[in-house]
């Protein structure tokens, strides 16, 4: 018997994305409200106890609100896409390759937090340095990223693309959360395995999808005597056997004249590189901020606890 599935919150960005990765799949059943009737409270609580799955892709308020919805329901498991859930020990934090056991963890859980795209960035790059015991945890981190405007939902899309806006953006390039408190910061410093918060600056670029997150490191300030090499090793090690988080070699890092944001667009594989000196390294996550880093996640995550 086909899975159910509700998306709630599908005619968001997220929810859209997901919405047309599950188009040609008959191993699911989806269920769905019609748009006139979005705002159907009952309609959406009743969809929400039928679903075998329930992903939600809402802010997070609205995310508390449906999960209080299935109070008393353990038949109907979660998938939630917000910031709401995703530092509650309770569950599950759905970045499957970022721990050996943790796509054991997702399959098994009941409700699965899914990680935000910057943060896919940050923890991929920051957690094996951490595990390996080669970054002390009160390392002062930074996370510099750039993502594409869809990061921003149908708001930012609209002040992106339509001219005609009063708040339309017409800028090629702009830095944001100049206050340094982003709400992502949270889950880069738990998963991440840090004793103190990140210095994060994200910023926007005029293309739809795709992302760049960079963190640096001096590597005399590193536990051992780190290389380009050794760092790199380290990462390789650590996602061997991965075929959706991809470790670049460095003899092709060091070939490239530019690593392009736009160039995992509508993919749901990430890249790491390492590049660096005898005295530094900037370790580099590219991926697609709908994929890897939202939608394609979320499926991911979902076909996880459907094989439990």
């Amino acid at each position: 018997m086909a899975a159910k599935i509700f998306i709630d919150g599908e005619h968001g960005t997220t929810g859209l994305q997901i919405r047309t990765r599950m188009e040609s799949r008959r191993d699911v059943e989806m269920l769905s409200i019609p748009h006139e009737e979005r705002r159907n409270a009952a309609m959406r609580e009743d969809m929400l106890n039928s679903a075998d799955i329930a992903i939600l892709c809402l802010p997070d308020d609205a995310s508390r609100e449906a999960v209080a919805m299935l109070s008393g329901n353990n038949k109907v498991r979660v998938i939630d896409t917000s910031t709401a859930f995703r530092t509650d020990p309770e569950w599950a934090y759905g970045f499957a390759e970022m721990d050996k056991a943790q796509a054991e963890r997702i399959r098994s859980a009941r409700n699965v937090a899914n990680p935000g795209c910057y943060p896919t960035g940050a923890i991929s790059l920051i957690r094996p340095l951490r595990a390996a015991g080669i970054l002390p945890d009160s390392y002062p981190v930074t996370v510099n990223a750039v993502s594409g405007y869809t990061g921003g939902g149908k708001a930012m899309i609209a002040q992106m693309e339509d001219t005609g806006r009063y708040d339309h953006i017409d800028a090629p390039h702009f830095l944001y959360g100049l206050n340094l408190k982003h709400k992502h910061v949270p889950e880069m410093t738990t998963h991440g395995l840090l004793a103190r918060a990140p210095i994060f600056s994200p910023s926007v670029g005029r293309f739809a999808q795709g992302m760049l997150v960079q963190v640096p490191f001096y590597l005399e300030d590193l536990t051992g005597n780190q290389t380009p090499e050794t760092i790199h090793a380290t990462l390789a090690e650590f996602y061997a056997g991965q075929d959706i988080v991809q470790v670049v070699p460095l003899e092709q890092s060091a070939a490239l004249p530019r690593v392009n944001a736009e160039e995992l667009a509508g993919q749901d594989i990430m890249k790491l590189y390492v590049f660096g000196s005898a005295t530094h390294v900037n370790l580099v996550a590219q991926l697609d901020n709908l994929g890897k880093g939202a939608s394609g996640a979320a499926v991911q995550n979902m076909d996880l606890m459907l094989s439990a």
